[in-house]
């Protein structure tokens, strides 16, 4: 999401969600505390998560002068949990938590809460994630992230053999290779393997250095995450091939989008994931406090296909990621 800010993003969810009213606070000139707690960027899609937390911010505190937004990064739960305790000994009136790892963190959050304080809880979530440990629920649609790549290859290469490059072994990627899985049924795609690449551009080369030797005819790549595409892109660079049509990845990076703006072959889609959903619970957390606006319940984002159409709109120039 561009600079259609604060507006939209509260508008959809009252649109959208079954909300009960319990934030309180009043009028515009009041002041408020906003505490943001987040993970430090050590790779490619929290970065991005540092730099819109960072940008809208600045973006929040212009818009009303009371308010102060505090942002803190960790590297790990324990660091986390410290933060979001200094935070809360600071004085806050809303914590919005991306967390580096939900379950470990759940005790700290539950304190903030348990204290009155508003709770916005992003793309993390605990294995209970209920009302009982936040009041908002920010995130990406993970099976939708899978879902919407594997229709685009059905639709537009259906007879398409595919070498899959997963994320991490954890419940978010299970969700979205489910998600695939449903996007190419009753089509003749033919997944050739899937292995893990973890995340990481260096480990998806190796990966896909191993497929171009196994398979000597490949159409198309899917993998979860655009970090991952751009060792994939290398080891296909590398290896001289040309049958390999296009790669699909995820989470809108900013390279990947201008390679879509640009009309790249090898790039002509990408999926939406966005870090900038940080900035969406902020905004509407801040609504909530100044606005009156009730912003309880359950906010899912979309993934949106990204198309060269579409691609400006969500190219941030200025990001890391």
């Amino acid at each position: 999401m561009r600079r259609r800010t604060f507006g939209i993003a509260v508008a959809a969810l009252a649109a959208s969600v079954a909300m009960a009213p319990n934030l309180g606070w009043a009028q515009e000139e009041k002041k408020a505390t906003i505490g943001v707690s987040i993970p430090a960027a050590d790779h490619g899609w929290t970065a991005g998560v540092v730099y819109h937390a960072e940008r809208v911010a600045k973006l929040l505190m212009e818009e009303h002068p009371g308010l102060n937004v505090i942002v803190k990064t960790s590297p790990d739960p324990a660091s986390q949990a410290n933060a979001v305790q200094d935070l809360a000994v600071q004085g806050i009136d809303a914590l919005v938590i991306l967390p580096t790892d939900p379950d470990p963190l759940v005790n700290a959050i539950q304190q903030v809460k348990d204290a009155g304080t508003f709770v916005a809880l992003v793309d993390r979530a605990p294995s209970n994630n209920d009302n009982s440990v936040r009041d908002l629920y920010v995130a990406g649609n993970n099976p939708a992230l899978g879902e919407v790549a594997g229709k685009y290859i059905a639709e537009t290469t259906p007879d398409a053999e595919v070498v899959v490059i997963r994320g991490l072994p954890i419940p978010i990627d299970q969700q979205r290779q489910d998600g695939f899985d449903k996007g190419i049924e009753g089509s003749n795609v033919k997944v050739l393997e899937r292995q893990y690449g973890n995340w990481n551009r260096d480990d998806a080369f190796r990966v896909m250095q191993d497929y171009l030797t196994k398979y000597p005819k490949i159409d198309v790549v899917w993998a979860q995450d655009d970090d991952m595409v751009v060792g994939i892109l290398e080891a296909i660079e590398q290896s001289g091939r040309t049958d390999i049509q296009y790669v699909v990845g995820g989470a809108g990076s900013k390279d990947m989008i201008k390679r879509v703006m640009d009309g790249d072959k090898m790039v002509p889609v990408d999926v939406l994931y966005p870090p900038a959903m940080i900035a969406t619970a902020m905004q509407m957390t801040a609504a909530g406090l100044y606005d009156q606006v009730p912003v309880d319940g359950e906010y899912i984002l979309d993934a949106t296909l990204v198309t060269k159409d579409n691609a400006e709109q969500f190219y941030f120039p200025d990001s890391p990621f």
